[in-house]
């Protein structure tokens, strides 16, 4: 009935163990309240900032077969700064039998082909391209189709001019003595050819493009063959000399002569203004005299080339060189015309000035036969 009492050392050992389970908790408030303010005192938490992805719309191409309307491929997430030659690359990864060169994009079935350099978002209508596929056909640079078409009349010209025994009689050559004139007109022929290599290999801007290989066998063909007959009639043992002698002659290889030189010159100028880029100037004369037949016609060039070949044939009087010069003539006149309806294309306000005479088209001409500044056909 009488309740025990606890002795006072117990009492204090139970309340000094019930004390420090009371204060753990208010122990660990003040920590935490402490580690705040330093944290607060270094300076304020920034949280990090976002990542912020920029929607890119990839484009998809289409391809279909020009003829068959059939589909070949679909060449997907092509960025929009893409031009047409990646989708070629592209192209050519899904059917390696076609590599770039041979590839020929349009977006109609008989549309023009589409350039390389074509950016893709400028042919987009979507998201999705469709684009009709051609075989090209095997595929050579312009520089070797160059190369090619101007050292084969070199060569064939040097064999002729050697007269072997394969191409004329052997008895027949030893009694002809040779004139003047198939040894000038031998040298005036190289020094024709060697020009062109030489402004091909050091001169012209050549395109990096490509052409299928039929048109360099199509041009070697004219080249090589009117070559081999010129040749043949010049180096021949019955070669008879122009009617009116050395004073034919000698006014024909001057003409030749200038003629080269102007051709020559003018390449250099157009090379020039190119390189300045300026390409929206209609080419100009400068302090050379031989720029000044721009002040006549547009395609200078053109002009000097038909003039080699007429004095050419003047100074040997044949016909195969007549047939050549006239041909050429004919071919140069359909660059030249190209070639000016582009200047006014390029340069605003150029046909007010076609009322001057002086502004007309440049029906004739003579350059790279078919170089231009660029080194392309034209």
């Amino acid at each position: 009935m009488f309740r025990r009492h606890k002795p006072a050392s117990e009492h204090k050992r139970n309340h000094g163990i019930h004390g420090s389970a009371l204060s753990m908790p208010h122990n660990d408030i003040r920590t935490f309240f402490n580690l705040s303010q330093l944290v607060l005192s270094a300076g304020h938490l920034r949280p990090p900032p976002l990542l912020r992805h920029s929607k890119i719309t990839y484009f998809e191409v289409e391809i279909l077969d020009a003829q068959s309307k059939k589909q070949i491929c679909v060449v997907d997430k092509i960025p929009p700064s893409s031009t047409l030659l990646d989708v070629k690359h592209k192209f050519h990864k899904v059917c390696p039998q076609w590599y770039p060169s041979r590839i020929g994009l349009r977006l109609e079935c008989n549309g023009p082909y589409l350039k390389d350099s074509a950016n893709i978002k400028s042919l987009a209508a979507s998201s999705i391209i469709t684009l009709y596929f051609t075989d090209m056909g095997q595929q050579v640079t312009w520089t070797t189709v160059f190369l090619t078409e101007y050292t084969g009349p070199l060569l064939i010209y040097l064999l002729f001019y050697l007269r072997f025994s394969s191409i004329y009689d052997a008895k027949e050559s030893a009694r002809s003595l040779r004139h003047p004139v198939v040894h000038l007109a031998c040298i005036c022929h190289c020094l024709h050819y060697i020009r062109h290599l030489l402004e091909t290999l050091f001169v012209h801007k050549i395109s990096e493009g490509h052409t299928p290989l039929k048109n360099m066998i199509k041009g070697c063909t004219f080249y090589w063959g009117f070559t081999s007959w010129i040749a043949y009639y010049i180096n021949h043992p019955q070669y008879t000399p122009p009617s009116f002698g050395n004073k034919q002659v000698s006014f024909a290889a001057l003409v030749f002569l200038v003629c080269e030189a102007g051709n020559h010159f003018i390449n250099v100028a157009l090379v020039h203004q190119n390189q300045s880029g300026n390409k929206t100037s209609f080419p100009s004369p400068s302090i050379n005299p031989f720029t000044w037949l721009f002040t006549l016609v547009s395609c200078p060039n053109y002009t000097y080339e038909v003039g080699s070949w007429m004095s050419f044939t003047v100074m040997t009087q044949t016909l195969p060189v007549g047939v050549f010069a006239l041909l050429m003539a004919i071919q140069m006149a359909q660059w030249a015309r190209k070639k000016h309806q582009l200047y006014l294309k390029r340069v605003p306000g150029l046909c007010m000035k076609m009322v001057n005479p002086s502004w007309r088209e440049d029906m004739s001409g003579g350059g790279g036969a078919h170089l231009s500044s660029h080194g392309s056909h034209q």
